[in-house]
């Protein structure tokens, strides 16, 4: 309210005579006085007025709120007993000064008294505070004030009663508002989760919107009749109102209802390309059932054609996959899509390994042939040399490369002896090279390919 004089109350007046004023001192006073009396009733009237007030009066209270109110009603109804007080001794000092335009000494005695001293005087009536009435003896039945120390308390009431108010105010103001438009998003989100059937007791996401929803009811319902206890006072401020609504459980719902929508986001996405996703993951375990068909194939050919090998077995197809996926198309084809969505994620990293792993097998399977394969294509390259050299009639390089050829084409091949064999027939046909280089051809060269002793 801020109309405490200038000097403030200052310290209680001793007892005794008030110090007598003369006409000018009485009529600043009395101006004074009339100008706080103005922003008394001004603020008085704004705070009758106020919406915060008038929804506290008609509203159901409890808890923290219910208390504060119940103390701040009584402190405003003081107020107003204050006031009225004020108003009477103001009005009987402007009477008392209008009798004459010069005022006689009885009358500034009289002025003196009613404005510097303890002149009124006000029915006790309860605490404003809602404190007990004492706690030394009995209660007092009446209490009596200066001017200027009513007026500072009235600011002092009028702070408190405010700070209720404009607190009150606040948090209704701010949190229903937000909590019904999340509401009404929360609506929106159960349509949209039933539709794709994220329901409570089948999908995590559903029993999420039914703890949001009733979370939600009971914040709203508990800012309603307790808002104060959604009040959050700032630190070190002194000015009614100072502070911010505590939006802390609403935030925490918004948070996990946009965790909700992103979950059934995805079990849209799942429901708009689940047909492509399937027919991916069809042709993944056609290839890894191709693939592992291939190499049993290759396994039985190895085992055929290749002597003293060990060859890994091969696994038969990934039925449980197989199971999953017709799962899967059994969801999609229910419209079970909360149901389809972990699965396909599950199944497409499933698929990969089992085609990584089919492919790992062919290879390991395939390995002793691919071994052969080379020393054919050893033996084959150093006879190609050989005859480049003229040496193709040598009688020693024919016995050995027949002998190595052979062991390479017949089954079961050896692989541990072809090679022994292969090697011979290498060191035969560079221990010929050799010798024409250096004696026979002189104006030959041997190039360097690479194919000399293991």
């Amino acid at each position: 309210m801020g109309v405490a004089g200038p000097a403030g109350p200052g310290p209680e007046p001793e007892p005794g005579p008030v110090p007598v004023m003369d006409r000018d001192e009485v009529d600043r006073a009395l101006a004074r006085l009339g100008a706080e009396h103005e922003a008394v009733e001004t603020s008085l009237l704004a705070l009758q007025d106020h919406a915060g007030r008038r929804l506290l009066e008609g509203a159901q209270l409890t808890g923290v709120t219910a208390d504060r109110w119940a103390a701040a009603d009584r402190a405003i109804t003081r107020l107003w007993a204050y006031f009225d007080a004020y108003t009477a001794a103001l009005a009987h000092a402007r009477e008392l000064r209008a009798r004459r335009r010069w005022s006689s000494r009885e009358d500034l005695v009289a002025l003196s008294e009613l404005l510097r001293g303890r002149s009124v005087t006000v029915s006790a009536g309860p605490p404003a505070t809602g404190a007990p009435e004492s706690l030394t003896g009995p209660a007092r039945l009446t209490e009596e004030f200066t001017l200027p120390e009513l007026v500072e308390r009235m600011n002092e009431l009028y702070a408190s009663s405010l700070d209720v108010v404009v607190a009150a105010d606040a948090v209704w103001s701010a949190l229903p508002a937000r909590i019904d438009l999340l509401a009404a998003e929360l609506h929106r989100t159960r349509g949209l989760a039933a539709s794709v059937g994220v329901r409570p007791g089948e999908h995590p996401a559903g029993d999420d919107l039914e703890r949001i929803t009733r979370e939600l009811t009971e914040l709203r319902a508990q800012v309603i009749s307790d808002p104060l206890a959604f009040w959050r006072p700032q630190e070190g401020s002194s000015a009614p109102g100072g502070g911010r609504p505590d939006t802390e459980r609403y935030d925490r719902e918004a948070r996990a209802l946009e965790d909700v929508r992103r979950e059934i986001d995805a079990v849209l996405t799942v429901r708009q390309d689940a047909e492509l996703r399937l027919g991916r993951l069809r042709d993944v375990l056609s290839r890894a059932d191709r693939t592992l068909a291939e190499a049993r194939t290759a396994r039985g050919e190895v085992l055929a054609k290749i002597a003293a090998t060990e060859v890994p077995a091969v696994s038969g197809p990934p039925t449980v996959l197989h199971e999953q996926l017709a799962a899967a198309a059994e969801y999609r084809r229910h419209g079970q899509w909360h149901r389809l969505s972990p699965l396909l994620e599950a199944l497409e990293q499933k698929a990969e390994d089992e085609l990584l792993r089919a492919r790992e097998s062919l290879t390991a399977v395939t390995a002793p042939l691919a071994v052969r394969a080379e020393l054919r294509g050893r033996l084959d390259a150093y006879k190609a040399k050989v005859a480049r050299h003229g040496a193709a009639e040598d009688p020693l390089l024919i016995e050995r490369y027949d002998a190595a050829r052979r062991m390479l084409w017949s089954a079961p091949c050896d692989l541990r002896v072809a090679e022994e064999a292969v090697l011979r027939y290498q060191h035969a046909a560079a221990e010929v090279l050799s010798g024409r280089a250096t004696g026979a051809v002189p104006q030959q060269h041997t190039p360097d390919d690479g194919g000399g002793e293991r």
